[in-house]
Order: structure tokens, then sequence, then C-alpha cells
């Protein structure tokens, strides 16, 4: 480990670059930790430790950090709730991840306990699979850029990827695709665990559909149609974000929907046609069980439905 010269403030925007380029985090949780940290570092100001480094950071500072939260009011008189001062606590904790990811000394993210009787669930949102052939069926096929977009779309749903592991797609993976029914590429994401997607029969025709109309040499799988000769033809995942957004407004699913989206859609069908929980782990490609433990709630409502409709004994004898 090494003590760096930066402190915590200066570190924050090369935590959130490293949260894009090498987590794949999707852009909105980017805002949602650069949103989170802006109270801690409003904090650091005003216990006059903005030149705090990350190795001088103690348990200390973060009990009255944590006190802060505890105790804040804002113009209204309004405090904060025990599950918004959870967020502010995990972006943290995030924070020194970055720390200990990176070879630099600071206090371990262990060391800050979240609060036990904070109700901080996560939500997944997904679509159903009505709603997902509408998505797919927005784009305008007609057009280069269409068959693109539905490529996208389709790639999307069928691997699972993380928004930075579709663009970081090369045409030179996809080579020799024209008798193939299926396709299992080996994605070793910057600071993620390797695994191997799969693209199914009816992704790669959309696949082979783009790539017929590509004429240029450019590297990308994924590409600009509008790129200058001097800018980098490859798709951001800012731009990818865009594409769903738009098909999302214009087929007329959820506005929440997201790249993310489709893949916790993604995740959840698997669960529904009875894939077990280890094996959708190794298909998101999650180190940890507990990351993909967020699915198994719906599983259990809706086995909980079923239980109440097929089985509540209203059948029965009184």
């Amino acid at each position: 480990m090494k003590k760096s010269n930066k402190t915590i403030i200066e570190s924050i925007p090369d935590f959130l670059d490293y949260c894009e380029v090498e987590k794949g985090l999707a852009n909105r949780t980017q805002q949602n930790y650069q949103l989170y940290l802006h109270k801690f570092v409003s904090w650091l100001k005003m216990a006059k430790k903005q030149a705090l480094l990350p190795h001088e950071l103690t348990s200390d500072d973060v009990w009255a950090y944590r006190l802060y939260l505890s105790r804040f009011a804002d113009e209204k008189g309004h405090s904060l709730k025990k599950v918004t001062q959870n967020y502010y606590l995990i972006a943290l904790r995030a924070l020194l991840g970055y720390f200990t990811a990176k070879d630099i000394e600071s206090l371990p993210s262990d060391k800050i306990a979240l609060p036990k009787d904070a109700k901080a669930e996560k939500t997944v949102k997904f679509l159903n699979l009505d709603q997902i052939e509408k998505l797919l069926l927005a784009p305008n096929t007609n057009i280069p850029q269409g068959l693109r977009d539905r490529a996208i779309l389709e790639a999307l749903f069928s691997t699972g990827l993380r928004i930075a592991e579709l663009v970081a797609l090369n045409r030179e993976q996809f080579t020799n695709l024209k008798d193939k029914k299926d396709l299992e590429l080996s994605i070793i994401g910057k600071g993620q665990h390797p695994r191997t997607v799969y693209f199914s029969e009816r992704a790669l025709e959309w696949l082979k559909k783009y790539l017929a109309t590509r004429t240029d040499k450019e590297k990308p799988l994924f590409i600009h149609y509008r790129a200058r000769e001097d800018s980098e033809p490859r798709l951001t995942p800012r731009s990818v974000e865009r594409i769903v957004k738009k098909y999302a407004i214009s087929s007329g699913v959820p506005v929440f929907t997201t790249p993310h989206t489709l893949r916790h859609s993604y995740a959840t069908d698997l669960l529904n046609q009875g894939v077990d929980i280890r094996t959708i782990q190794e298909f998101l490609g999650h180190r940890s069980i507990t990351s993909t433990q967020i699915y198994t709630h719906l599983t259990n409502k809706r086995l909980r439905d079923i239980h109440r409709q097929f089985h509540s004994g209203k059948n029965l004898k009184k």
C-alpha cells in the first residue's frame, strides 16, 4: 500500500472515472455516487478537514460524519431518513474500496458498518417479456442506424452485458458468423470477474444484419454514424443510454428503462425459467453471490403469489 499525495476531495474525480472505466457502472450510478459524496465533501469542509489525505481518515472521522448525517436538518427542518443516511455511507464505502483497489493506504471499507435498522433493500426494476418485445421492435430496421440499435438491444437482453462491456466489444470478435447459431465470448472487464457470455441465435441474426451494412474498417463493434473524421467512432456508455431511453419512450415501456434494466430483465427471466441462483451468478459475472441475491426476493414474491392463487384452500369443503 502506498500513501497518496492527493486529498480525499481531489481523489473523487478519479474514483468516478474508475467507476465508469473499470467497474463499468451505469452513468446514473456514477451520478448518485457524486451526489452522495458531495455531502461528505461538505462535512470535510465544515470540519476544516478538506486537506485530509486518504491514509489520514480515521474511524473517529467516520463516526463524526455519521453523527452529522444523523443530526442533519435542511432549511425546513427535515432530517435525513435512515435509508438516505445509508446511501451516503454506501458511497463513502465505495470510495474507500476504490483506494484499496488502487493500493492506496486508507481506512478499510468494512470499518463503515451500515445501520441495522435502515430498510435499504435494493429494488430491482425490470421489464416483462411483453415489454421487452415492444422495446426490441421499436427501432426502424430499414436504416443502418436502426439495425445497429436493434442489435444493441438484442445483445443486451441476450447476454446481460454491462454497458461498459457492450461498448468495449470489437468487430474481430464477431468474424465468421455466417453459419453460427450461437456464440460464446470470454469477457474480462477491468475490475470485473471474468466470465463467458452467450449470444442467442436471435441476437446473432441481428448482429449479422447490422455488420452487413458496415463498409468501414473501424475496430469497434458499435459505432457512431455521425462521428467526425477526427473523433472516436466507438459508442460511449452515455450514447447507449440515450439509445435505450429513446426507444423506451417511443415503445411506451416504463421510463426507468436503462441498459442496466435489460441486465435485470435478463436475470429475472432466467430465474422465472427455473435457473438456479449460482448459475445466474456466473452468467452475470458477480464475484459474490450476495450481489446476485438481490433477485431472489422476486422469485420469493412470485412463489408466494402462485401459492395464494393455487393453494389457498378455497376449494376445500368447509
